[in-house]
């Protein structure tokens, strides 16, 4: 399966970094499915709940109260101003 490099970041540090095979959550214009080989794009990210897939199939749900997603050939950040995973 193909996945991309994830980095999902606040002021508190890094609360995931490492490969995923997808990221789904609520940008400013609606929901959001990013997935390996994704179009490069930027966009605003309203408070929402995050999943993120991994490469063994597994699914984290996190929370963050919004911020910046940017999506690159083979790196995907979520810059939020507070993110925590549902445990």
């Amino acid at each position: 399966m193909n996945t991309f490099l994830l980095v999902i970041a606040s002021p508190d540090g890094n609360s995931f970094e490492g490969e995923a095979t997808g990221l789904y959550l609520r940008g400013s214009e609606g929901d959001l499915a990013v997935l390996s080989h994704h179009i490069p794009f930027i966009t605003s990210v309203v408070p929402c709940d995050c999943k993120v897939t991994l490469p063994d199939e597994t699914e984290k749900i996190g929370h963050t109260d919004g911020g910046i997603l940017t999506v690159a050939e083979d790196k995907v950040t979520l810059l939020s101003g507070s993110f925590a995973w549902n445990e």
